[in-house]
């Protein structure tokens, strides 16, 4: 199955981080830690994503390197996409971002 990424537009999301960045492993039992096509290691953060209608999901996002943000921040990812994969019979939707950034809160204030 050829995965093509699909852009998402994040513009009516607020998207919060509930889990510090974590190295995304490969192997549970030998530590082996997943990097890119470049070397840089990937890691996975859990997110809340909240639409316009309130509804909320928890999501996992990946990056290449430390993204500079913590529990509780809410974020801006640049550059969203999703890749459909399948896996005997199952299938599901994983995120990437080229970058996770904190949101300004100063701008956010009224």
């Amino acid at each position: 199955m050829r995965t093509i990424p699909i852009p998402v537009d994040t513009s009516k999301l607020v998207i919060t981080c509930v889990k510090a960045p974590k190295p995304r492993l490969l192997n549970k039992d030998t530590g082996e830690i997943k990097t890119d096509k470049h070397g840089n290691t990937v890691y996975e953060i859990t997110t809340s994503v909240e639409d316009e209608f309130g509804r909320i999901e928890l999501v996992k996002i990946g990056t290449s390197g430390e993204p500079p943000i913590s529990a509780g921040q809410q974020i801006n990812p640049t550059g969203l996409v999703g890749y459909v994969w399948e896996i005997a019979g199952r299938w599901g939707i994983s995120y990437r971002a080229a970058a996770l950034l904190p949101v300004d809160t100063e701008s956010l204030r009224v």
